[in-house]
Formats: C-alpha cells, structure tokens, sequence
C-alpha cells in the first residue's frame, strides 16, 4: 500500500459529557475525505484512543470507516499492549475495511521493551498475523520508549512491515532508517495517476464490474495477486517486481504496480521539510487536523522539486504547528480544529480544555493560517 502524502490523525469528538459524538466524527471525515490528504488516521494519540474504551474504539473505526471516501487510505490504529489485543483489533479492522494498521510500541513494562528481543518478537508475531500490512508507530515523547533505528531496520525485512510513523522528531533517525532499508523492494497497487488504490476502491470496482456484467463477484484478493482476500495490497520483497507500466483494469478503475520501499512517515509538523529532504515520503500530523491544505501545501511544493516554496511553507507553520501540536496537544488541537472550521469540541480527563488565554494564544497563530 503506497503511504506517500500527508495523513490527519483525527480526533474523537465528545459530548461534553464525555460520550463520543458520532455525527460530529462523521462530519469531519466527511470533510477532510474532501481535501487534497492522502488518507486518514482513526485512533492514533490524537484520537486520545487509550482513553476510550474497547467498545467506543471499535465503534470510532466503524463510524470513520463508513463515513471516508474510497480514494482514501485508512489507517486503523490497533497498538495495544499486549501482542493477541492487538492482533484482534487488528483484525476487527480488517472485517471493517481499513487499509493499514498503525501499531504502537507497547511500553509499559520498559525494562523488558528495552531488550531489543521483545519488541522484535512483539512485531513478528503481529505481522506475521496481521490480515493487514502494518506500520510501526514510535512516540516516545508519550511512551517513555524510543524504538531504536536498528531494530526498525531489522523489523523492516518483514514482508507485512512496511513502515514506520517516526514521531521523535529526529531527522538523523529518519536518515539512518532510510539509508538501512534502501535495499527494501516491493510492489504496491496504485491507480493510474500513481495514487494509492485503496481495498474499498477495488472492492468497490470490482462489485461494479459484476453488477454491470451480471457475472460472478470476484475477490480483490484475486484481482491484484494478493496472498488472500484480506490480505496486504503489497507484494513481499522476495517476490518483488519493478514497476510495471500494465495496466489492470477494474470495471472502470485502472491500475498499476508501483516499487516502493521500506516507507518512514514523520509525526512532527514544523520539521516536515527536512524530513522529506531527509528521505520521508509523508507524514502523519496532528496539526493536519486543524490545517490539513496547509502541511498538503508543504509536501506538494517539495514533491514538485520546489525546495524554495516548500522551506516557505514551513515556515509559514513552523510556529504554529510546535506550539499547538507540540506543547498545547490534544486540547490544542481540539480548539484549533474548532477555530478553523472543524468540529474539535471537549476532551476526556484527565485532559482539560485550554484556558481563555490559551485559546486567544491559538487564534492568534493561526491568524493567517486558516483552512
């Protein structure tokens, strides 16, 4: 699955009694499902997932789930603590639609997550499991664990791995994991103007296809060459082939195989250029939910070889972004998504809301940075 673009990890609307607002949700899938990303994050930090209980995050992917366009990635966060949690919130998500699973470190017991032995075997008996391919999510500023590039690096060989969301901010990590997975090939459905070719997309062809020819519906599975009908829509390296310039045609959906490699996406905002400069091929963004054309604007103009236009667009949220996403967090990003047309609302505790003066802090910065 390509992961190339910029990705809002979404927040989980509240009533202000603490329960999740599912229209409010749907409202705003619906509106970024309009927006120049590349897909959507449901239940990472920013969805304040870990304090939701297990009935409200299935609920939460159910409802984002059906309420995305199909041209857009999914990415379901499923990272537990434990290894079989995961897995079956993994596979939950699986039954539900979702195109990839974001897994968080576990870090709870760090004494033990500091061998390299247990996050390695935490990971391979996901992957190895997994209806989904999967994604690494490394957030030590909130786990206490940094994942080192190393054991990314020796991870990445899996051929359900097939990224890393690097939320430390360290652009010498995204280099080095970078240059130790350069060797990584593999294949990946895209559409035919390169974009990526989602399960609901190709589902979707597919039932149209039938419909339209009064013939037999036909498993996705089968139409891209994937191992099963659930399985990953990326070819392990093993089996890996350049790119191809054939064309598969899906009642009216064409597509392509594109090489990709081992893919870093980075979590920090105001770093988001040299990140890319660094070797990043997109990001996962907190500040995205409140200024989503504004980091798409970052990563075009850097897309197009314009490093000019693009350092200007850093700078241009540069401040904003650290400040809101970084020191004000989740609340920040509630009230910055209120401010700028999204629906943001209340948070749970032990969160608070942001203070008057907070918040006049956050209209301030985002001042010329409306969405």
């Amino acid at each position: 699955m390509l992961l190339h673009g910029i990705f809002p990890p979404i927040t989980t609307p509240l009533y202000p009694d603490g329960k999740v607002y599912f229209r409010k949700l749907e409202q705003n899938v619906e509106h970024y499902s309009r927006g120049p990303i590349a897909g959507i994050v449901v239940q990472g930090s920013t969805g304040e997932a870990i304090l939701l209980s297990d009935e409200e995050r299935r609920e939460v992917l159910k409802c984002a789930c059906e309420a995305a366009a199909n041209e857009k990635v999914l990415i379901a966060g499923t990272g537990i603590e434990s290894a079989i949690e995961t897995l079956r919130l993994t596979e939950y998500a699986a039954e539900l639609g979702y195109d990839i699973a974001m897994v968080r470190t576990p870090h709870y017991y760090k004494g033990q997550m500091a061998q390299a032995a247990n996050m390695l075997a935490f990971y391979r008996f996901v992957c190895d499991r997994s209806p989904l391919p999967v994604i690494i999510y490394n957030f030590p500023q909130a786990t206490g664990y940094d994942i080192p590039a190393e054991v990314v690096i020796e991870l990445a060989e899996h051929p359900n791995l097939i990224g890393i969301k690097e939320s430390s901010g360290s652009i010498e990590k995204v280099q080095k994991m970078v240059a130790g997975t350069r060797h990584i090939k593999r294949s990946a459905t895209v559409t035919e103007t390169f974009a990526a070719a989602t399960g609901r997309m190709l589902k979707a062809a597919s039932a149209a296809s039938a419909n339209a020819e009064g013939g037999e519906l036909v498993s996705v599975g089968a139409l891209v060459g994937t191992a099963a009908e659930t399985g990953p829509l990326t070819t392990p390296r093993s089996s890996a082939k350049p790119s191809s310039s054939a064309v598969n045609v899906i009642g009216k959906l064409k597509t392509r195989q594109k090489a990709v490699g081992f893919q870093v996406l980075v979590g920090a905002a105001h770093k988001l250029h040299p990140s890319l400069e660094a070797g990043a091929v997109g990001a996962i963004l907190a500040f995205a939910d409140c200024a989503p054309t504004a980091c798409y604007e970052i990563y075009a103009a850097w897309k197009d070889g314009d490093a000019a236009l693009a350092q200007e667009k850093q700078e241009r949220i540069a401040k904003a972004a650290e400040r809101i996403a970084g020191a004000l967090s989740i609340p920040g990003v509630k009230y910055a998504m209120d401010y700028n047309g999204y629906f943001g609302g209340t948070v749970r505790l032990p969160l608070l809301p942001l203070t008057a003066e907070k918040k006049a802090e956050v209209e301030q910065l985002l001042g010329e940075i409306r969405n």
